[in-house]
């Protein structure tokens, strides 16, 4: 689902057109083109270092390079990225191609095609609109601003962040522009609808998406490319449970810290809005009763996330024993088999009139980019190892810096995820630091799992930029967020996000006993 392009009635100018931002993002993208063959030479170059260790830095600092520059689509540099892999022999094909037969691959593929159900049959709006039209919602814009904020979360637990935050900003959208009315009445001073309730709603928005998504490692994009990279270089997949346990408490907290900041910094012009329980009422009353198609998609994901739930939880309580059927049986429900497999009988469920729940041309219409972009990822993570460059590249860094305790890992991996991700996307991030952190917690002697996480939090983090997050740049392409607001606001949030994530990751980590078996 594609975001709108309606923004706020404002006369814009050429050069309003041609903003700062929009000139850094030139600046950017030509750096990206003109320094990356230097960078590849120069790595080809290096001295005292295995030829094999070169091509695969070579490779990494091709993709990293034009990942943060953006100079074509991510995408496509990954694409060109695996091919160097072996043209420039870091490995052999059947080596560096093997990654995308991996599960995580086929996980995201399953929980893609759930999500694609799911907005194809509107499921997604209706449960947007059943929470907005709940009462004592809609007539105030701090509840209508936070319930927004929560809808958000939930939603991106189920469905990715940017399909959460396109697919409520029309409905956002239609809430400013009445209450930007409302709001010019009482302020004859304001001349348009980006007021700062507008950016408050629209960053309720974007931050609720963000966090919501860090709530399981299988929904938001950069969690299965962080998970897939620890598993490609440690064997060992971070549990569900044990991602769950660190990961609720810091999105209940930290939806608290997101909100109040969108609060201090964005106070509303007006705390009324006259007839918006109504509008919110009327919207969900118009979409009738709950269709078969939505009926099949509800059943078959909660099928799905019993499935995904249930083998970790029974062997967390000590009710799975070794060399059992039981425990043969659960051993195969791989989450990315057992996802393929529910969203599979999508294809076979009627929804009445002689179709289909899902069909082949709707399910073509995920994003197969980013399907690209996880299968490169863990394929840079595999190749790393293989190499021995993740050992050189650790043990330097952890010489150069002076890391020599988990915390202080933790804390690099958090602020770097973070930085990295202000300038390019979540997913990029995460795909940089975590073969990064993970070396280099072998290289100090801590186990990797934790830093790990702390990457991977941080690499999701970001909140000052369009280009940070997916649903921050859908909710700047709105015209509502004016680019000094976001990067205030996304300042305090960050700042106020790195003990979070510290106190989630080492804290509650190190209780759970999250560790290499």
């Amino acid at each position: 689902m594609s975001a709108p392009t309606a923004g706020p009635a404002v006369a814009t100018t050429e050069g309003d057109a041609e903003g700062p931002e929009n000139r850094f993002d030139r600046v950017r993208s030509r750096v990206g083109a003109w320094a990356v063959v230097p960078i590849m030479l120069a790595a080809l170059l290096l001295p005292d270092l295995p030829v094999e260790q070169r091509g695969m830095l070579a490779v990494l600092g091709f993709v990293v390079l034009l990942w943060i520059c953006e100079t074509i689509p991510i995408a496509a540099t990954a694409l060109i990225g695996i091919a160097l892999l072996v043209l420039l022999g870091v490995g052999t094909s059947a080596e560096v191609f093997g990654a995308f037969g991996s599960p995580t691959v086929f996980l995201v593929i399953g929980a893609f095609l759930l999500a694609r159900a799911m907005t194809v049959h509107g499921l997604d709006r209706r449960f947007a609109l059943r929470v907005l039209s709940l009462p004592g919602i809609g007539n105030s814009t701090y509840r209508t601003a936070l319930a927004f904020g929560v809808v958000a979360m939930l939603l991106a637990t189920l469905v990715s962040a940017s399909a959460t935050a396109a697919m409520l900003l029309p409905i956002g959208v239609g809430v400013v522009r009445t209450v930007g009315d409302l709001i010019q009445e009482q302020n004859p001073q304001v001349r348009d609808h980006r007021t700062r309730f507008s950016c408050m709603l629209m960053l309720a928005i974007a931050y609720g998406a963000g966090v919501g998504s860090v709530l399981t490692p299988i929904t938001g994009i950069a969690n299965v490319i962080g998970r897939g990279a620890v598993e490609e270089m440690t064997g060992y997949q971070i549990p569900l449970f044990d991602w769950l346990t660190m990961s609720a408490p810091y999105v209940l907290v930290l939806g608290v810290v997101m909100f109040t900041t969108l609060v201090l910094l964005n106070r509303p012009e007006t705390r009324r809005i006259p007839g918006g329980q109504e509008h919110f009422r009327a919207a969900h009353g118009a979409l009738g009763a709950m269709s078969r198609g939505e009926r099949n998609v509800l059943g078959i994901f909660l099928v799905t996330v019993v499935l995904w739930v249930v083998p970790s939880l029974l062997d967390t309580v000590g009710l799975v024993t070794p060399d059992t059927l039981l425990a043969t049986v659960l051993d195969r429900f791989n989450e990315g088999a057992v996802v393929v497999a529910t969203a599979g009988l999508l294809f076979f469920l009627p929804a009445g009139a002689g179709e289909r729940t899902l069909t082949w041309p709707d399910a073509s219409r995920i994003d197969w980019g980013t399907v690209v972009l996880v299968g490169v990822g863990l394929t840079i993570g595999r190749m790393m190892s293989r190499t021995g460059l993740a050992d050189t590249v650790g043990a330097a860094v952890a010489s150069v810096t002076g890391v020599d305790s988990l915390l202080l890992l933790c804390l690099v991996a958090v602020v770097l995820g973070m930085a990295i991700s202000e300038t390019t996307s979540n997913t990029a991030s995460v795909g940089i630091v975590v073969p990064i952190v993970v070396p280099i917690a072998v290289a100090i002697g801590v186990d990797p799992l934790i830093p790990a996480m702390a990457a991977i939090f941080g690499g999701n983090a970001g909140a000052m930029l369009p280009v940070s997050t997916p649903p921050n740049a859908i909710v700047y392409g709105s015209g509502y967020v004016p680019m000094i607001r976001m990067i205030r606001t996304g300042v305090v949030a960050d700042l106020a996000t790195i003990p979070l994530i510290l106190l989630a990751t080492v804290g509650i980590g190190s209780m759970i006993g999250l560790a290499l078996p």
